[in-house]
């Protein structure tokens, strides 16, 4: 009588553990190539892009 509901609770526990151990392997990977890709860049500031025409300059 209880076998049955408890056999589908195990079974949704265990699916349920699968689905966030392969997410957490996937998060993990995309992560890791994500850095990889990127590698070191220097910051920039908005002071680092100041064009070389001065502000009240008129086109």
């Amino acid at each position: 009588m209880v076998f049955w509901p408890a056999l589908t609770l195990i079974g949704f526990l265990v699916l349920t553990a699968l689905v966030i151990a392969m997410g957490t392997q996937s998060t993990a990977r995309y992560e890791a190539e994500k850095r990889a890709t990127s590698g070191p860049r220097a910051r920039h500031t908005a002071a680092d892009n100041r064009s070389t025409v001065p502000a009240n300059a008129v086109s």
